[in-house]
C-alpha cells in the first residue's frame, strides 16, 4: 500500500489506534486479550476489543476504528446489543436506586458513543436495528432523565439521515433504468434531436464543477459500512448464526461505479457523434481541458473517467481526427494517469491534494476525490492479502488500522460540501445525455474514418447490418 497518502484530517474519530493511550505498555505485554508492542495494539481478542467499544465514567472510546473494523466479524445488531448491554451491566443502569453522581459521568459518554455511531455507520440501523436503537433510546432515558430530549433528537436525526439516503438510491436507479431505455435506440449515431455537449456547457471549467458536484453528491451516499460489505467473509471463529455478508448493502458503491463507466462512455460518445474531423478534434480538445481542470480541482475519478473515454478503442483509432488535436496537454493529463509503478505518478498527486486538504481555509482547496476503482482495489488487496486473525485466534488488529485509516480517509474526503454554483441543466444532460453501447461506439467511429484494414472491414459491415439494417 506503499503509494496511499498516510495522513488523516478527521478529528480525535481517527486516532492511530482506537484504545485509550493509558492502556499501553511500552513492551510486548498481553493485557485481557489485548496484546502491545512497544505501545501499539497489534492484536486482540473479539471480546475484548468490543470491551473497549464500551464507555465508562473516565474512559470513551475512539468509535470508528473499532467498530468499521468488527464488522468483518459480527452483526452491527448484535454488536449494539452486546455494547449496550455490558453498559446497563457495568453501570447498574438497572437497579432500583441510581447512583446520580456517576450517572452525571456516564450519560454524555454513552449519548456521544451512539451520536458519532449513527452519524458515522447509519446503515447499521436499517430496519431492525431501528427498532432495538429506539428501545435502548427509551430505556435509557428512563434511566438518564436528563437525556430523553437529546436520545429523542438523535432518533429523528438518524431517521432524516436513512430517509435521505434512502432517497438517494432511488434516484441513481431512476437514472440507470432512464440511460438503459436510451442505449437501444441510440445504437447508431442519434438524429438530429441529439444535443452535444458543447451546446449545453462550452466552458471546460464549469463542466468540471458540475462533474465535481456529480461526484460529491454520489459520495456522499456512500457508508464506510459498504467497504467492508463489499469485501466481508463469513469469520469461521465467529459463533453468530446469521452470515452478515448475505444482507450486503453496498448499492451506493455499486451506483458509484456505475457512474465511473458511464461518463467514459459519454466522452467517448460525444467525440465519436460529430460528422466532421474537425468537430470532433474541438470536442477532444474541449474534454482535454476539463481533465486538465479536474485535476486541479482535485477532482480524480472524473479525471480518469475522461481519460479513460480517450483512450477507447473506437476513439483512439480515429487518427485522422488527432492529427488535428494539441495533444501536448493531453500527454501530460495521461502521464499523470499512469498505471506504471502502481499507479505511482497518481499516487503523488493524490497525497499533494490530500496535503493540501489538510491545510485548507475553503472547501475549493478541500476537495479530494479519489479514482475510486483503485482506492477499493486497494482495500480488496489489503482485505485479501492479510489475515483477520493470528494463529492465536485474535484479531489481526495491524491490519485493521491501515483498513480504518484508507476508510477513514475517504470517509473525511466525501464530507466536503461542494463549493461550486450548481447547474441543473449541465447535471441533468450528464446523468441523462444518450450513450452509444460498445458497438454504436465503433460504428459511429467507423463511419466518421473508414476501416484500416479486413478485420475493421468485416467488423463494420456486421454493425451495419446489425444496427442499421443495411448491407
Amino acid at each position: 500500500q506503499g503509494g496511499m497518502p498516510q495522513t488523516l484530517s478527521s478529528t480525535s474519530m481517527f486516532t492511530p489506534c482506537g484504545f485509550s493511550p493509558h492502556l499501553h505498555t511500552s513492551k510486548e505485554d498481553e493485557q485481557g486479550g489485548l496484546i502491545f508492542q512497544d505501545g501499539n495494539l497489534t492484536s486482540a481478542s473479539l471480546d475484548a476489543l468490543i470491551q473497549h467499544l464500551i464507555p465508562t465514567t473516565d474512559y470513551y472510546p475512539e468509535v470508528s476504528n473499532s467498530q468499521c473494523n468488527k464488522q468483518l466479524f459480527i452483526d452491527p445488531h448484535e454488536l449494539l446489543s452486546r455494547v449496550c448491554h455490558k453498559c446497563i451491566e457495568q453501570q447498574r443502569l438497572d437497579d432500583p436506586v441510581l447512583d446520580k453522581a456517576r450517572i452525571r459521568k456516564f450519560g454524555p459518554k454513552i449519548l456521544q458513543l451512539l451520536t458519532e455511531w449513527t452519524e458515522t455507520f447509519p446503515y447499521d440501523f436499517q430496519e431492525e436495528g431501528m427498532g432495538f436503537l429506539g428501545g435502548l433510546c427509551f430505556f435509557l432515558s428512563l434511566s438518564l432523565q436528563a437525556y430523553w430530549k437529546k436520545m429523542n433528537q438523535l432518533l429523528q436525526t438518524l431517521n432524516q439521515k436513512l430517509a435521505t439516503l434512502s432517497h438517494g438510491q432511488e434516484g441513481i436507479v431512476k437514472i440507470s433504468a432512464a440511460v438503459s431505455d436510451k442505449l437501444v435506440a441510440f445504437k447508431s449515431k442519434p438524429p438530429s434531436i441529439q444535443r452535444e455537449i458543447l451546446s449545453v456547457c462550452s466552458d471546460p471549467y464549469t463542466l468540471a464543477q458540475q462533474l465535481t458536484h456529480v461526484e460529491l453528491e454520489r459520495l456522499s451516499h456512500i457508508g464506510p459500512e459498504e467497504f467492508v460489505q463489499a469485501f466481508v467473509h463469513k469469520d469461521p471463529l465467529d459463533g453468530t448464526k446469521t452470515c452478515f455478508s448475505e444482507q450486503k448493502k453496498t448499492s451506493n458503491l455499486e451506483a458509484y461505479v456505475k457512474w465511473f463507466n458511464r461518463l467514459c462512455y459519454l466522452v467517448a460518445t460525444e467525440i465519436c457523434m460529430p460528422a466532421k474531423k474537425k468537430q470532433r478534434a474541438q470536442v477532444i480538445e474541449f474534454f482535454i481541458d476539463v481533465a486538465r481542470e479536474c485535476f486541479n480541482i482535485g477532482n480524480f475519478n472524473s479525471l480518469m473517467a475522461i481519460i479513460s473515454g480517450m483512450n477507447m478503442s473506437p476513439v483512439s483509432r480515429l487518427k485522422k481526427t488527432w492529427s488535428k488535436v494539441k495533444t501536448a496537454k493531453f500527454f501530460i493529463l495521461e502521464h499523470q494517469m499512469d498505471p506504471t509503478g502502481n499507479f505511482y505518478n497518481y499516487r503523488t498527486a493524490l497525497r499533494g491534494a490530500a496535503h493540501r486538504s489538510l491545510t485548507a481555509h475553503s472547501n475549493r482547496e478541500k476537495i479530494v476525490i479519489p479514482f475510486f476503482s483503485l482506492l477499493i482495489k486497494d482495500i480488496y488487496f489489503l482485505n485479501e492479502g492479510c489475515a483477520n486473525r493470528l494463529p492465536n485466534g485474535h484479531v489481526n488488529f495491524e491490519k485493521f488500522l491501515e483498513l480504518a485509516k484508507q476508510v477513514g480517509e475517504f470517509i473525511t474526503w466525501k464530507q466536503v460540501e461542494c463549493p461550486f454554483e450548481q447547474d441543473p441543466n449541465i447535471i441533468h444532460y450528464l446523468h441523462t445525455a444518450p450513450i452509444f453501447t460498445e458497438d454504436g461506439l465503433y460504428l459511429a467511429s467507423y463511419e466518421s474514418e473508414s476501416p484500416e484494414n479486413q478485420t475493421e472491414k468485416d467488423r463494420w459491415k456486421s454493425l451495419r447490418s446489425t444496427i442499421l439494417g443495411k448491407t
